[in-house]
């Protein structure tokens, strides 16, 4: 099979030619149909973060169908479609994992991080961590749903009752959780990097009722922020554009540092979250929803061997919606 495998940090993926994994005990072999372009791929690959097994097949917005079960493995059998998401796999056995919290498990395992990921024509996933896709959905169009989709739609719950809602950044998660936000009766404030008019455009053109530069203030107070852009300096100006009560949601994995801030921003209980991972009953839940709002994807295919391009594509902001890399050509006018 081919994989496009990360060699070390902050240089570009190697094509090669490896051998087809078998599946274990309780592990799906799947021959992958498309691979979102996630920013945490982009963490890795840059070296911000800091513990990936070497070298590694990034990806973990994956859909695809199985080609062979292992032993024990009941829920899945050949030709099923599935999709593997970040979370590839938990102990079971830690206080988060027993109190319901597995995402924040002391002994996990990423897919694309710490498990060969969906940059490949083949992958092996535990099947227990693995879910059907919705049948409204192509494969190209499914693949944002795995991350972006997922860790949007826990961002949005963290957000609570928030009517006014303020999302800065707006690339793949954004696109997805606006349309969700929309469809549960919350006004959208769209919130760019300064000058960015395409994406305000985007953002306009799925119903945001405002748009502007990070750099900007909302006409309105926000009852709630969502942070997206992997950007600290952004937490300070969220504070000041939500209301008392409100709350400031870091929906990414990393972030550059968060400059010093006036204590009087954050007085009025004001609170600053982040968001980490998510759980299997999250994916169970949003791939439920998804179809009801209906969730639209705006994707970008790439062929496997220009992952390098997406990802540059991804680190330079020259993206609206999400790239989805296709290891057969011919999935790419599915979407």
């Amino acid at each position: 099979m081919r994989a496009m495998v990360l060699q070390r940090p902050q240089t570009p993926l190697v094509l090669q030619t490896r051998e087809t994994p078998r599946p274990a005990h309780g592990e799906v072999l799947v021959k992958v149909a498309a691979c979102g372009v996630c920013r945490t791929d982009l963490h890795v690959v840059d070296g911000e973060l800091t513990d990936p097994k070497l070298p590694i097949v990034p990806g973990h917005e994956i859909v695809g169908r199985v080609v062979k079960v292992g032993p024990d493995v009941t829920a899945f059998s050949p030709g099923d479609r599935v999709g593997i998401p970040w979370l590839g796999k938990t102990c079971g056995v830690c206080r988060y994992c027993r109190s319901g919290h597995e995402n924040l498990c002391d002994a996990p395992g990423f897919t694309g991080y710490q498990i060969d990921g969906g940059y490949a024509d083949h992958t092996i996933a535990d099947a227990r961590y693995c879910f059907a896709i919705p049948d409204a959905y192509s494969d190209v169009e499914a693949a944002p749903l795995l991350c972006a989709g997922l860790i949007g739609h826990r961002s949005l719950k963290m957000a609570g009752e928030a009517e006014n809602l303020g999302i800065y950044g707006f690339g793949a998660a954004a696109h997805i959780v606006a349309q969700v936000a929309l469809y549960e009766g919350r006004k959208l404030f769209a919130f760019t990097r300064p000058g960015d008019e395409a994406a305000q455009a985007f953002a306009r053109s799925l119903g945001a009722s405002w748009t502007g530069g990070s750099d900007q203030s909302p006409p309105e107070e926000l009852d709630a922020a969502i942070i997206f852009a992997p950007v600290g300096s952004l937490v300070p100006a969220a504070l000041r554009a939500v209301r008392k009560g409100g709350v400031v949601v870091c929906g990414g994995i990393h972030m550059s540092d968060i400059p010093a801030f006036p204590y009087d921003i954050l007085w009025g209980e004001r609170k600053v979250v982040s968001v980490a991972n998510l759980t299997r009953h999250d994916a169970i839940e949003f791939l439920d929803l998804a179809p009801k709002v209906p969730v639209k994807t705006h994707i970008e295919p790439f062929p496997l061997n220009a992952a390098n391009e997406a990802l540059d594509r991804l680190r330079d902001g020259r993206l609206t919606g999400a790239a989805v890399l296709v290891p057969e050509e011919a999935n790419a006018t599915a979407a």
